[in-house]
């Protein structure tokens, strides 16, 4: 682990200009010090051999009384810029590693590797058998406690790093000045302490390393625990999972206590070290004053600058270890960084008439066959279509393509408007993305109302329209001001797509024409689930290209058309099937 990381100038502009205050806060401090040493040193000298009274030494302890004053005036300064300069690179990098993980995208995320469509990077890492992308409570817990253990370096270290820099080299001119043979001995001995200091680190960086991935396993698996703690209590598998939670704790108390006790074995050497420099400084120093080859003064000079030549490497030692958890995880924040981002184009969507996929082929890593394997349709306005087969077969994959979340191994997704077709490639994510409104297999809720929830794509959407998608997704039974948790705990899964449903049908067809629906009726009854292919013929009527994923024969038969894959010719097929209505419950167009 190195002492800087570079990187940190690179991707946070607060890092250069803090050091910069740092080094001129250090140069003061350095100042003050020899100051301090000089007036102690003569005062001291001048109380002993000159016999000079307390009146006469007054202005020399008023003088030291302001140099010590202002040592701490510059150690609040050099406390207060770090902590400053922490805040501040601290929410850059949370910034940049929450907007890389959104350009990286959910597939990312789920350490999915998509051949020939994810970053360079990820399948790199594939291959080595790495993990392409982290965990949700992996990435949570890096951007959180990770990135907040940087106090400790910025605070403590970077700080310290600037004095052991600048004031070693101040005190040894001061010295060299006064007494070049005490200065020749501090010069050296000096040396062991960073060398000392740099093996020792490299060990503390790896052990923090390790103490560092032991803390992301056990987020990661404790979040999986929890997320799946009904399942396991229905299976008796809860207590096997408890002794596994049990384990990985175990390794990362383990990994803490050898990371600590490597701490302060390092701290304990160091402070060995600089001790018996000292104490030779001494020796010498005091052999010199009893034959009279040194006056008082000089040598009082000497043994005071003496320990303050060690201390700020002996401190940065120290601090280092403290700060080596906040290193771990930027070097891991970095990593996520510099994940080399997908590809995206810079074309402006066009007005949306129909889109259009051709043969379209993802391949995944560690599968040997591709899902969807040439999958083919069309996406006109006033239309329903329907992608149907089993499961595995790419339903959901394919329309993270056409979200722009996955990109094809093969084929193209042309996005049809009145001046022509444009690649979908080619295309503006986020612009595209403005266009489409999406329900998930397993949509997300946010802890708040069910209104807060339906109008997070559309905060200001007039309350009427808001009632309106409502009533289009079947939720009479549901006030708006109904809270749900974290999750969308205290809803049913069919209640949870509904409220997604109506989130989709708040922004209208003049807004999001696209409408993508991965199984937007799994979970619902019959009664419900017509009413819900109700609502999906109105909004086709207002205009709409309706792509619906699903299982359910309701659902099919009221397709307009049915694209069917993964069947063994790895052909995609289009069926035109009769709309059909559910009757008077159609709900009102959001």
């Amino acid at each position: 682990m190195k002492p800087f990381d570079p990187r940190l100038l690179r991707h946070t502009r607060r890092t250069a200009v803090s050091i910069a205050v740092l080094v001129a806060l250090g140069a003061a401090a350095a100042g003050l010090v020899i100051a301090q040493a000089q007036l102690l040193a003569g005062t001291i000298a001048a109380a002993f051999t000159g016999r000079a009274s307390l009146a006469a030494l007054r202005g020399a302890v008023i003088a030291l009384g302001a140099v010590i004053a202002g040592r701490a005036l510059v150690a609040w300064a050099t406390e207060a810029a770090s902590y400053h300069a922490s805040a501040s690179v601290k929410s850059q990098l949370r910034r940049q590693l929450l907007s890389r993980a959104l350009q990286l995208g959910p597939r990312w995320l789920a350490g999915d590797a998509v051949q020939g469509g994810q970053p360079p990077g990820a399948v790199r890492a594939a291959d080595q058998g790495e993990r392409p992308g982290r965990g949700t409570a992996e990435l949570a817990e890096l951007a959180t406690g990770g990135i907040d253990a940087l106090d400790g370096y910025f605070a403590g270290y970077l700080p310290q790093l600037a004095l052991a820099v600048i004031v070693p080299v101040a005190v040894l001119t001061r010295i060299g000045l006064a007494d070049p043979l005490s200065a020749a001995v501090i010069a050296l001995t000096l040396p062991l302490i960073p060398l000392f200091g740099a093996l020792i680190g490299r060990a503390a960086g790896d052990r923090a390393r390790r103490r560092w991935l032991a803390l992301a396993r056990l987020a990661h698996h404790f979040a999986d625990v929890v997320a799946g703690l009904p399942t396991l209590k229905m299976f008796g598998r809860a207590r096997d999972q408890r002794d596994s939670v049990a384990a990985v704790t175990g390794e990362y108390r383990r990994a803490t206590l050898g990371t600590l006790r490597l701490a302060f074995l390092s701290s304990m050497v160091l402070e060995l070290i600089a001790t018996m420099s000292v104490a030779l400084v001494a020796t010498e120093i005091g052999l010199r004053l009893v034959y009279g080859h040194l006056d008082l003064r000089t040598g009082l000079l000497a043994l005071i600058l003496a320990p303050e030549a060690y201390l700020p490497l002996r401190q940065a030692g120290t601090r280092f270890h403290a700060s080596a958890d906040g290193l771990a995880a930027a070097g891991d924040a970095f990593a996520v960084i510099e994940t080399p981002a997908p590809a995206a184009g810079g074309m402006s969507a066009p007005a949306l008439d129909a889109v259009r996929v051709e043969g379209v082929q993802v391949r995944h890593e560690g599968r040997p066959g591709a899902a969807p394997d040439d999958a083919s349709l069309t996406l006109a306005r006033g239309e329903i279509t329907a992608l149907a087969g089993p499961s595995g077969s790419g339903k959901t994959t394919l329309i993270d393509v056409l979200l722009g979340f996955a990109r094809p191994s093969a084929g193209r997704v042309l996005v049809e408007g009145p001046d022509g077709a444009a690649d979908l490639a080619e295309i503006d994510p986020e612009g595209w993305r403005s266009a489409i409104a999406w329900v998930a297999q397993d949509p997300v809720l946010f802890a708040g109302t069910v209104e807060s929830n339906i109008r997070l794509g559309w905060p200001g959407a007039p309350a009427e329209a808001v009632e309106a998608a409502r009533r289009a997704a079947a939720l009479g039974e549901i006030p708006l001001d109904k809270r749900v948790r974290e999750g969308g705990r205290g809803l049913s899964s069919g209640q949870r797509r509904r409220v997604a449903l109506a989130r989709a049908l708040l922004s209208g067809p003049g807004r999001r024409p696209l409408l993508l629906l991965d199984e937007p009726t799994a979970g619902l009854d019959s009664a419900t689930e017509a009413r819900v292919i109700a609502t999906l013929r109105v909004q086709a009527a207002a205009g709409r290209l309706i792509l619906v994923a699903s299982h359910r024969p309701a659902v099919l038969a009221a397709a307009d058309r049915v694209v069917r894959i993964g069947h063994p010719a790895g052909l995609s097929a289009g069926m035109a099937c009769p709309p059909v209505m559910a009757g008077a419950e159609a709900g009102a167009p959001a």
